[in-house]
């Protein structure tokens, strides 16, 4: 599958999966299996709305959801994604999660240009615009128990939330959300990564796809768009973990790489 050029020549590869499915992990050991000059990881994380004073005191209630697509300043990541797809500099937000809000110094968090940008979030695949500007969509697919167990570790120990809050937020917002935003959009993701980083096997596929399609577009310097949109999919999953192929079977693997099927 050849990729598609683009003004500046950035590809942007688009991770998306439920709260604490591994998606920066993913996208972290990507990066460092890539190992070319200039790569970005933007995070979701960092585009969260500002909270007026009523928004915030249902924050630290746990009354807030935060996984709600109007949660996010989605104006503004396209914006940051476009000129970063365009091989400029950028100033990104810095999100504090213990105060839920942006910190000050965030006019100060200068992003340059890159030859390949990954970009990780909850509902990475939930804007039309923003979909666009993603070359590659990867759905880091964890199973939901792992996930809790993930979420209940991170938000009491690194943004002091108390387990009754994160277990509240969890089944009034997180879960209906993963079931109503982010599951669904499955079907417009390429690839499909079982087990997030823990799935080797599939990581380094996607790190050897990357590979060759830099060096074709761009030879040593390894930059350049991703794969064509609507070229792959993700196929129908089933209870038991099993994944619909083209004929009904049913297969269990791995990594998910499929061409697309006809709609």
């Amino acid at each position: 599958v050849e990729w598609k050029r683009h003004e500046g020549g950035v590809g942007a590869a688009g991770l998306c999966g439920g709260s604490a499915s591994g998606k920066t992990t993913v996208a972290t050991r990507i990066i460092e299996a890539l190992d070319v000059p200039w790569v970005v990881l933007l995070s979701m994380d960092s585009f969260y709305k500002v909270l007026d004073e009523g928004q915030q005191a249902l924050a630290a209630r746990s009354d807030y959801n935060f996984d709600h697509p109007d949660a996010f300043d989605f104006e503004l990541l396209v914006s940051v994604l476009r000129k970063l797809k365009k091989g400029k500099s950028v100033k990104v937000p810095v999100y504090d999660f213990t105060t839920h809000s942006r910190r000050r110094e965030w006019v100060g968090k200068t992003v340059y240009g890159a030859n390949v940008i990954v970009f990780e979030g909850i509902l990475a695949f939930a804007n039309k615009e923003l979909l666009k500007l993603l070359d590659m969509k990867v759905f880091v697919d964890t199973d939901s128990d792992i996930r809790l167990v993930r979420r209940l570790q991170r938000d009491i120990m690194e943004r002091g939330r108390d387990i009754v809050g994160v277990i509240k937020q969890y089944h009034k917002f997180v879960k209906p959300a993963f079931e109503q935003y982010i599951e669904p959009s499955v079907q417009v993701a390429d690839i499909v990564v079982p087990r997030g980083g823990e799935n080797s096997v599939a990581l380094d596929l996607i790190v050897q796809h990357v590979h060759s399609q830099l060096e074709k577009v761009r030879g040593w310097q390894r930059a350049g768009s991703w794969v064509r949109r609507g070229m792959l999919t993700a196929l129908p999953r089933r209870r038991d973990g099993s994944w619909v192929g083209a004929a009904g079977t049913v297969t269990k693997c791995p990594f998910f790489f499929f061409p697309l099927l006809p709609r």
